[in-house]
């Protein structure tokens, strides 16, 4: 029998939906230059010259190919013809601009590469549309900067390859929006800050490789956010401590710290992060190691290229290891009869000390690579794989010669310089930090740092420094953190910092500076933080400030300033946090504050004398407050603080606060806090010493006493109707 009328129906309709769906795929052709599969969802017009997109992609291409071309621009709505696409690799195409809404159409893409080409800037709008991206490859670029809000759309994105670029700083919610992330790769960029909000809006986080960087220090307060965190890749970057609590991540499994110049690192370093299970610390120069405190679930430890000698001082490390059954990768460095030896061979019985008649001190250590070796001045101590230069407190009287061409930290401090002279660094241009700290330094000639063009960080603290050339600089424009306190500079040397355009961080702490003149800082539009403290300032000019319009901190205190520099704060849109603890100044006054008021997150003024805040004193702030510091001043009143309701922490500790019906709007604000806040009633009499938290306010409109009348009130009426009804009946 053959088919019937039905059937013929069934077969003929799934053939008409083949030829409507296939047909707009055959009837677009294949653009001349490029190579597509038979059914063209695929498409690839790798390095072909091309200088812009070709127009006749086949709509429906979900993969495309354009690699190895010269674009240079991404114009807006530049696939507007392809939104089927989800595959695009965009790499080596000499791409310099992303231009606002170029991606705008491609909501189903989930990979894009951008990889490698001359990308400097990330603008808010540079990714709208890519709701759907899970793969963004960035790495290889020049991006020096990423504007707030460039990732906001990108919700779905679980990888970000940012590594190669020039990022050096991290601003807060850099990366907002980044809900589903999950690894997060900036390597080998020049990041030496960290905000404290940079990592806080990523809450699927697993992975950050912040490896091969610049950080001199850990970032333990942003990196905190990461409650998510598994893995974390800091090598590679010149720290040399490791502090107590450091690192505070509840989830932290694997924590990578090789190849840095650690030298010291807490036995409570890891203390709060208690699901580590590996850490590595393999070539730093740590000499000595004490049991680890808090890491019952550490299950490897690698210390292999330090310094660590095998001797009584090691024997609790041993024995804790033994106890945790932790496998400990440990080459001795030392006694003589130890040297090589695993430390798994040793009993911690054997971990004795004695008279050896090897200098355990003056040998250096041993480098794999002969001619960095060589290349080392002999006073120093050259690290082959950090390439580092070590040549601290060395009793050297000149700066050394014959560093090798690829070092970039050389540590000169504690020596006796007295001077630098011109071309004392010549062909160091891969040299991203310079220590000069308590080198007697008086003159620093111009062009003392020529030839350094990489270098970011600059230490000359410590030092007799009182005045700067401007040309002292030339040829190193590209220094953004230099530390010149503890010097004798009377001002601050203004026709200096117009050498430095990418100056991001200045030191000037314990100087002689009396007065912050009209104009103090011109030239120095990039910068984001100022640290004067310990100076003699008593005169800040109104216009001081004019041209640092960026200026997040703002350090001021320690110096003889009598009023808030509300004047000077003005423009300082971007502001902070202010310091002006340590100052004579008596009072403020209202609309102190009001200028810098909503940015403003962190505000000193403890250790002033502080005796009266005006009502409106602290007008406008409040709402992105996050601490504030009034302790040890003399105040027995404060203004309202019912705007202050997203602080974390506030100190109002050694006041003599006037415990009397004027002081019950703080008692109860106090009582809404779940925060120590310290404060303490000095008057009257019979309330000294009592937290204002916890003191009885009788009588007073609003205090304790109310709530006793009512409740008296309440009885007295129930009292009533319950005679009444005895009546009645």
């Amino acid at each position: 029998m053959g088919p019937g009328p039905g059937s013929v129906k069934m077969l003929f309709i799934p053939c008409l939906l083949v030829l409507f769906f296939a047909s707009p795929l055959l009837s677009d052709p294949c653009p001349q230059v490029c190579i597509c599969d038979n059914i063209k969802t695929f498409v690839t017009c790798a390095n072909k010259n091309l200088t812009e997109i070709p127009p006749t992609i086949p709509q429906y291409t979900q993969k495309l190919v354009l690699q190895k071309n010269e674009l240079k621009v991404i114009p807006t709505g530049a696939f507007l013809s392809t939104p089927y696409l989800t595959h695009l690799s965009l790499q080596n195409c000499s791409i310099e601009t992303i231009e606002e809404g170029a991606f705008r159409s491609l909501g189903r893409l989930r990979y894009l590469n951008l990889g490698s080409n001359r990308i400097s800037f990330i603008h808010q709008e540079s990714f709208d549309g890519l709701s759907s991206l899970e793969h963004l490859i960035l790495e290889n670029n020049r991006i020096e900067e990423i504007k707030p809000g460039a990732f906001s759309q990108l919700g779905f994105l679980n990888f970000l390859n940012l590594k190669d670029n020039f990022l050096v700083y991290l601003p807060d919610m850099v990366f907002q929006g980044l809900l589903q992330l999950k690894w997060l790769r900036l390597s080998k960029n020049m990041i030496s800050i960290v905000s404290t909000e940079t990592f806080a809006v990523l809450p699927n986080l697993k992975k950050l490789s912040l490896d091969h960087n610049e950080l001199q220090y850990l970032p333990s307060e942003a990196l905190s956010r990461l409650s998510g965190l598994t893995r974390l890749e800091l090598g590679w970057n010149p720290m040399t401590f490791i502090l107590e609590e450091a690192v505070q991540m509840a989830s932290l499994k694997q924590l990578i710290l090789n190849d840095m110049a650690l030298q010291e690192v807490s036995y409570k370093a890891f203390e709060k992060s208690k699901q580590l299970s590996f850490i590595d610390m393999s070539n730093n120069q740590i000499r000595s190691i004490q049991p680890l405190a808090g890491v019952e679930q550490l299950k490897s430890l690698n210390l292999t290229g330090n310094m660590i000698i095998c001797d009584c001082f090691l024997r609790p490390f041993k024995e804790w290891a033994d106890l945790l059954r932790l496998k400990v990768d440990l080459f001795c460095f030392g006694p003589k009869h130890f040297l090589g030896d695993h430390l798994d061979s040793l009993r911690a019985f054997d971990l004795k000390c004695g008279n050896f008649p090897e200098d355990l001190s003056k040998i250096s250590v041993v480098t794999e690579i002969p001619e960095m070796e060589n290349a080392c001045p002999q006073s120093c101590d050259c690290k082959t794989d950090a390439k580092h230069a070590i040549c601290e407190n060395k009793s050297l009287q000149k700066i050394p010669k014959g560093f090798h061409v690829d070092t970039t930290l050389i540590d000169l401090r504690r020596n006796s310089f007295n001077s630098v002279p011109k071309g004392a660094f010549l062909d160091m241009k891969n040299v991203a930090s310079l220590h000069l700290q308590n080198c007697e330094i008086n003159d620093i000639q111009p062009g003392a740092f020529m030839g350094m063009t990489n270098l970011v960080y600059l230490y000359l603290s410590y030092n007799k420094i009182s005045s700067l050339n401007a040309e002292v600089f030339q040829g190193a424009t590209k220094i953004g953190y230099l530390f010149l306190d503890h010097n004798r500079f009377t001002n601050i040397p203004k026709e200096v910092l117009g050498m430095l355009p990418n100056l991001f961080s200045l030191h000037m702490q314990y100087n002689s500076i009396n007065s912050l003149s009209s104009n103090n800082l011109a030239g120095a539009q990039k910068l984001h933080w100022l640290y004067l403290t310990g100076n003699k300032i008593n005169y800040i000019a109104p216009t001081a400030f004019r041209n640092v319009k960026d200026l997040e901190k703002l350090y001021l205190d320690n110096n003889i300033l009598s009023k808030v520099p509300t004047q000077a704060l003005k423009g300082m849109h971007k502001l902070i946090e202010l310091r002006l603890s340590k100052n004579s100044i008596n009072s403020i006054g209202n609309g102190a504050f009001l200028t810098v008021s909503q940015s403003m997150q962190h505000l000193y003024l403890n250790d002033m004398r502080l005796q009266q805040i005006s009502s409106g004193a602290f007008s406008g702030l409040g709402k992105n407050m996050k601490s504030l510091y009034l302790e040890n001043n003399n105040l027995k009143n404060l203004p309202s603080m019912k705007n202050f309701n997203r602080l974390e922490v506030i100190n109002l500790a050694n006041n003599p606060f006037n415990c009397d019906c004027q002081l019950v709007h703080l008692h109860r604000w106090i009582s809404t806090l779940n925060l120590r806040v310290g404060a303490t009633c000095a008057t009257p009499k019979n309330l000294k010493g009592h937290n204002v938290r916890n003191a009885k306010f009788t009588f007073c409109p609003g205090g304790d006493s109310n709530k006793n009348r009512n409740k008296r009130k309440i009885s007295t009426i129930s009292i009533s109707k319950k005679n009444k009804a005895r009546k009645q009946e």
